[in-house]
């Protein structure tokens, strides 16, 4: 049986992850911070499902739950690493908190790093093991190409996401342990609930009140439109098994939209996004 190491596998896209590769017959590994969860996600998804207890934060829970994994695979390989696990920090960049910007970037870029320098050596870097080498797969965005106003730290996390992904990539090629990057669109997750009850009073004294107003509203919109999370699931499935895998899989419901933020003038997105959500100088 192959297996599987899914962070952040708790809710939302992680959960998707995990629900649909035990269903394709891996065991999954999925990291979570509760122990409750732990347990819920076991029941739910029977023996297939390990939970490992850490915050990709913390390097030394990480490198305990990657002696867990060792163990339990003996001398084999590990034969995937989904980086899954993130927040989404919001607010206008002038405004926002400089820790709370902070924390965005250490959980979604440098947790990143900390989970793949700890199970490296189960994926191929420790070439005594065996089997194939396994395959990393970075769960990026469509902000990781594109960024909207008032998810700057966010944006700012997942482009670099996308570049540590390349050099990553280019890296491990001594180790034959390909890196691929799978970025979604809005996704019905439980995250869209939070971004609900987000409050905007802290920022009624800057001129952004009502432009965030306008966006909170726009992506609650697209967010409860979204894929289901196993969506992903397959796509991160695609990932793992197929033979030539492509280095970038973009799943979104909004296809065209995305690929004209990306491949228009930015100048002319810039003029539209500011007429729409009104950002334009007066």
């Amino acid at each position: 049986m192959k297996s599987v190491v899914v962070t952040g596998s708790s809710t939302g896209i992680g959960w998707g992850i995990a629900k649909v590769l035990i269903g394709k017959g891996f065991r999954v590994f999925g990291s979570v911070r509760k122990a409750e969860d732990g347990e819920r996600l076991r029941k739910e998804f029977g023996p297939n499902f390990v939970p490992l207890y850490f915050d990709v934060t913390d390097a030394a829970a990480v490198a305990k739950g990657a002696d867990q994994v060792a163990a339990a695979l003996g001398g084999e390989m590990l034969s995937g690493l989904v980086n899954n696990a993130g927040i989404a920090v919001a607010g206008p960049l002038l405004y926002v908190k400089i820790d709370e910007f902070r924390h965005q970037i250490e959980v979604n870029l440098t947790g990143q790093l900390i989970v793949t320098q700890a199970f490296a050596p189960l994926l191929g870097a420790d070439r005594s093991r065996k089997g194939e080498p396994g395959r990393i797969v970075m769960i990026s965005s469509v902000g990781g190409k594109n960024a909207s106003p008032f998810v700057g730290p966010y944006n700012a996390s997942k482009f670099a996401l996308e570049g540590l992904s390349e050099s990553l990539r280019r890296e491990l090629m001594l180790f034959g342990i390909d890196v691929i990057i799978v970025a979604p669109g809005s996704v019905a997750t439980p995250i869209w609930d939070k971004a609900e009850k987000l409050d905007l009073a802290q920022y009624d004294n800057t001129p952004y009140m009502k432009p965030l107003a306008t966006v909170k509203d726009f992506m609650l919109g697209l967010g409860r439109k979204g894929y289901p999370p196993e969506k992903l699931g397959e796509a991160v499935y695609t990932a793992l098994t197929v033979a030539k895998p492509k280095t970038r899989y973009q799943v979104s419901p909004q296809p065209v939209l995305d690929f004209l933020q990306v491949a228009l003038p930015k100048r002319l997105v810039d003029r539209v996004v500011a007429r729409q959500v009104g950002l334009k100088r007066t």
